[in-house]
């Protein structure tokens, strides 16, 4: 695996942009011009490519509701696999750019991919792509040490540091801390073989008491209508990510997830380089196709040699039947004056035990509110009559019959003008849900401290964890239009 090209932009100065560090490698550049022949494109000048990537990133022109490029609803960004869209003499597409983002720094880079662009190959296929991304992952640590947001002193001293590590990890583009290309291990029990490489970037070991830590995240969107004639979206995308902290040798670890027995099978898994062997019907199942009910349905078994960082094991999708939580929501207006319906009723099948959950509906191109006349028959109602805003704050539980409901009426008078949404015009509205669910994953899927086996004469103390979390979680108004996705949801 080799890389084309590597950048390490700085967003830290709000709208001053800048490449801080890049890096091309000539040798690769000339493989990747044989390798593409004639469907060749080269690498632009850094100007070209930080406008591109903020492009993509939806971080061009902050000051603009819309732009073209970034907002239309054919455009589909898939991060952290960006397509740049080159233009001039030589244009074409530069795919898979990888990105990685936190803090203050964007790290990319351009993978060579050294099979036929078209058709294009799935990602899961390209074992280029997770080398890189493991890559960038490494030096986002070396950058930003364990936190965020180093002093600047520091982050200036480690990048001016960066052309020496570079040399020693990624030498003419060929990262060497990262698994080799070749056939996967033999489905074996895992055992330790000795000390692992610790990587240039890496600056110290772990001390202290071993600890193996696996977290099960799941995410769940929804797109809900209340209309017939539109039909409701949702989706479930979860990640199992670990933390392995060991002095000295690292063991191997195995993790297992289960499925309840009647839960639907996990779909367009994705593993992390380091997992050593792998069912292959694993990775056979997917959302694209018509889910078969004899289709692999765990356990799935993970055997892996754990990187020195924190990583993402896997990735999954999963096809649930309901949206935890449904919602109605009914506008109607009269002359200044809008009319207020709002029904929220939890699943059966979700834990009534929240960390937090809020509804907020926002109100665009109106007056400021003047009168707000709303009650709920739970939680709390706060108001923000200067970003027509109202937040419904439902706390940690739902009430005994699962249902709560919002009704009232809002005057729009104010001495200003209200927040602005291109979208949100006339009776276009939405309520966005904002909840998290400790202890619990929609599609069933779960692991403990038995699931997880290390492969160490050293007892580690295992932790598991798992949540449930929402994104892009809308309810719109049932009474007026709404956009709706020909096609399923996508991450």
């Amino acid at each position: 695996m080799t890389i084309r090209a590597l950048w390490i932009i700085s967003q830290e100065k709000g709208d001053n942009v800048s490449i801080r560090f890049s890096r091309r490698f000539s040798t690769v550049e000339h493989r990747a011009k044989i390798l593409a022949g004639s469907s060749y494109v080269a690498v632009p000048e850094e100007s070209t490519i930080l406008q591109l990537l903020l492009t993509e990133l939806g971080l061009s022109d902050p000051d603009k509701a819309y732009v073209a490029v970034r907002d239309d609803c054919l455009h589909r960004p898939r991060s952290p696999a960006l397509e740049l869209r080159v233009d001039g003499p030589e244009k074409g597409i530069l795919w898979p750019m990888l990105v990685i983002s936190q803090g203050p720094l964007i790290l990319a880079c351009l993978p060579l991919v050294d099979v036929p662009p078209e058709p294009r190959p799935p990602l899961a296929s390209l074992l280029s792509v997770s080398q890189g991304l493991t890559l960038l992952a490494g030096l986002q640590i070396f950058l930003l040490g364990s936190g965020s947001k180093p002093d600047g002193e520091g982050l200036v001293s480690r990048l001016a540091m960066l052309p020496s590590v570079l040399l020693q990890v990624c030498p003419l583009g060929t990262p060497l801390d990262v698994p080799l290309l070749g056939p996967p291990a033999t489905p074996t029990v895992p055992t330790v073989t000795g000390n692992q490489k610790q990587p240039a970037w890496k600056t110290g070991l772990h001390r202290g008491r071993a600890v193996v830590n696996v977290a099960l995240t799941e995410t769940v969107r929804s797109m809900q209508y209340g209309s017939r004639s539109r039909q409701d979206l949702w989706d479930v995308f979860g990640t199992v990510s670990c933390k392995c902290e060991v002095e000295g040798v690292l063991p191997n670890v195995m993790v297992t997830l289960s499925l309840p027995p009647n839960g639907s099978p996990l779909q367009d898994i994705l593993v992390h380089p380091c997992v050593t062997s792998l069912d292959s019907s694993i990775l056979t199942a997917s959302s694209v196709d018509n889910c078969d009910s004899s289709a692999f349905s765990g356990p799935y078994k993970f055997p892996f040699s754990p990187p020195l960082e924190p990583f993402r094991l896997c990735s999954y999708t999963s096809q649930v039947p309901v949206p935890p939580i449904l919602g109605s929501y009914q506008l109607r207006e009269e002359e200044n004056q809008l009319h207020v319906a709002v029904t929220l009723k939890l699943h059966e099948s979700v834990k009534n035990s929240f960390e937090y959950c809020e509804a907020r509906l926002p109100f665009f191109n109106r007056d400021q509110m003047s009168v707000v006349d709303v009650k709920v028959s739970y939680g709390q109602l706060d108001t923000s009559k200067e970003k027509n805003l109202l937040v419904w704050a439902l706390g940690q539980k739902f009430p005994k019959s699962h249902e709560v409901t919002m009704e009232g009426k809002i005057s729009f008078s104010g001495p200003t003008n209200g927040p602005s949404d291109p979208l949100c015009t006339g009776l276009t509205a939405y309520i966005k849900l904002y909840f998290k669910v400790p202890d619990m994953t929609l599609s069933g899927c779960s692991v403990d401290q038995h699931s997880v086996q290390v492969y160490s004469s050293a007892k580690p103390r295992i932790v598991t964890s798992r949540e449930l979390i929402s994104k892009d979680y809308f309810i719109w108004n049932s009474t007026g239009a709404a956009p709706v996705s020909s096609g399923p949801m996508m991450m």
